[in-house]
């Protein structure tokens, strides 16, 4: 029987003989040496497969590990069972039961087992025991009642899992202020559990969602739910909008308080900077600011000279794609007060076009600048530290689906440039999701490790808006054929937006709203 295999990603795929029946484990034997990684799963003619299908027909196989995003997932999930199943065994069933999987934090989720006392350093070093010994054991998943099991504990789970506990291998428990972070492996580097680093601006940005969460009674999907059938999503619309508004105009007043005079913004895909920044530049003209506003593409370097990625294609997420001794010099002189001959950046031609927009501002005049290198020091490194103001920006979701699965923050990045792509660019889901790995790979070099050098972090989520763009992606997704390579990813977006009621009547959203970045109205950009 003759087969086509991938064995990594942007490799030519190579025909093999092999017996009939032979199973995907088997086959991931056969050229164990040439895989970079451990494979936890494969497509066959487009459909994933656990690693114990068995292949009865010519097909074609692309065997995956964890760069994949679906297999990234299902690792997820499994090890999450096996911390649930650790916490059954050790601390018993009802504090599993009160167990959150809440954020993602600290290339890990960040959980809460809600009981009278806190987590002890040596609770956490016997769960992790007993989940090391799981491992060890092999036990299958399984499936009873629509529920997940593992070794008589049962539980939803959201996604798929994988086959047994075999291939959970690496993983981390670490007490992290009221509750425990569970780590693993980045999708990058599959080998290693990351270096830690202390998110503290994250760790507060959630608990101020959670805080928002409170205020407006949604924690979970079903009490989201729950207010668009009763028609009470009107409510929460404007409520989530104006602790937008009320934020905005808080770091606004910081902004003026600490004389401020360079704020920049920064965060990754489909945060709604452009948005934001804008919006910003309003509340600060309100309390007699006069900013102006400059974006950082038109500082890119001339297209002939953006620097190569690894595949030999022009790379313009990087910061070497951007001028930065220019970009430096005319800021220095902005804030020095000379007029400056700001360029505009032609993206038709790939130049930068001078001799249209000559600038000048005052002494206490601010700059906004937005874009995604804003805080790397790399970028302002002649402005003086003392007129700087970061913000970070990302729509960090506190809403969960229940309380063992959480709401990927990346997952509902994705479905806003979805619909944005779709809606004002002309692109198709699947392109969406085809150029999705390589936005994702920019932001973990470019945007996610400055994070922690921001002043102040802004959560663009609205709670309410996956029940939004549900109408809008949905249809997009389910024209992606079965035959095409981003079918499995559409699926399982398919399933993860089924468990949202549809937000039929989006009118009510204001037309300043950042998710209008995304579905169309904005009077912003």
């Amino acid at each position: 029987m003759k087969i086509e295999v991938k064995k990594m990603p942007k490799t030519m795929p190579v025909e093999m003989e092999v017996k009939e029946n032979l199973c995907i484990e088997e086959l991931v034997r056969m050229v164990r040496d040439e895989l970079p990684y451990p494979v936890l799963g494969a497509l066959v003619d487009n459909e994933f497969v656990h690693m114990n299908h068995k292949l009865d027909k010519s097909c074609y196989v692309e065997l995956l590990d964890m760069r994949s995003y679906t297999v990234n997932q299902m690792y997820q999930n499994s090890l999450t069972m096996i911390y649930l199943k650790a916490i059954y065994d050790v601390l018993g069933a009802e504090a599993a039961e009160k167990t959150e999987i809440q954020n993602s934090i600290n290339k890990g989720f960040y959980t809460i087992i809600r009981r009278n006392t806190s987590v002890t350093e040596k609770e956490v070093e016997q769960m992790q025991a007993r989940m090391h010994d799981i491992v060890e054991q092999n036990l299958p998943f399984g499936e009873e009642d629509g529920l997940y099991t593992l070794d008589g504990y049962k539980t939803m789970m959201c996604g798929k899992v994988l086959p047994s506990t075999k291939y959970v291998k690496l993983f981390e428990l670490r007490k992290y202020r009221r509750g425990i972070l569970l780590r693993f492996p980045h999708q990058k580097n599959p080998n290693v559990i990351p270096e830690f680093t202390d998110e503290v601006k994250l760790y507060e940005a959630f608990g101020e969602a959670n805080n928002w969460g409170n205020l407006m009674e949604v924690s979970y999907v079903a009490d989201l739910n729950e207010k668009v059938k009763s028609e009470q999503y009107k409510e929460l619309i404007q409520l989530s909008e104006a602790l937008h508004e009320k934020k905005i105009a808080d770091l606004a007043e910081l902004i003026k308080k600490e004389r401020r005079r360079v704020v920049l913004i920064a965060g990754p895909s489909s945060s709604g900077k452009t948005t934001f920044a804008n919006r910003l530049l309003i509340q600060m003209k309100v309390i007699g600011l006069k900013p102006i506003y400059l974006g950082t593409d038109d500082y890119f370097v001339e297209r002939k000279d953006a620097p190569l990625d690894e595949f030999g294609e022009k790379n313009f997420e990087d910061i070497e794609a951007v001028d930065v001794g220019l970009f430096n010099a005319q800021m220095k002189a902005l804030l020095a007060g000379e007029v400056v001959d700001i360029p505009i950046f032609d993206f038709m031609s790939g130049e930068k076009k001078f001799g249209r927009r000559f600038t000048k501002i005052g002494k206490d005049q601010p700059i906004i600048i937005e874009g995604i290198h804003a805080l790397n020091e790399d970028l302002t490194a002649l402005i003086p530290e003392e007129d700087k103001f970061k913000i970070y920006i990302s729509p960090l979701t506190a809403l969960n689906i229940d309380a063992h699965n959480r709401i990927s923050t990346t997952d509902a990045r994705m479905l806003r440039r979805m619909v944005r792509d779709n809606q004002f660019r002309g692109y198709s889901a699947k392109a969406t999701i085809e150029s999705w790995p390589k936005v994702r790979a920019g932001e973990d070099k470019n945007i996610f490790p400055y994070s922690n050098e921001a002043d102040a972090l802004f959560n663009s989520v609205h709670l309410y808006e996956l029940s939004v763009l549900k109408k809008y992606a949905e249809p997009l997704l389910m024209d992606i054929g079965k035959d095409e390579p981003e079918y499995t990813e559409a699926q399982r977006m398919l399933g993860f937006l089924k468990y949202f009621e549809v937000i039929e009547d989006d009118s009510c959203i204001a037309n300043n709203s950042i998710l209008r970045e995304f579905i169309g109205g904005s009077i912003v950009v």
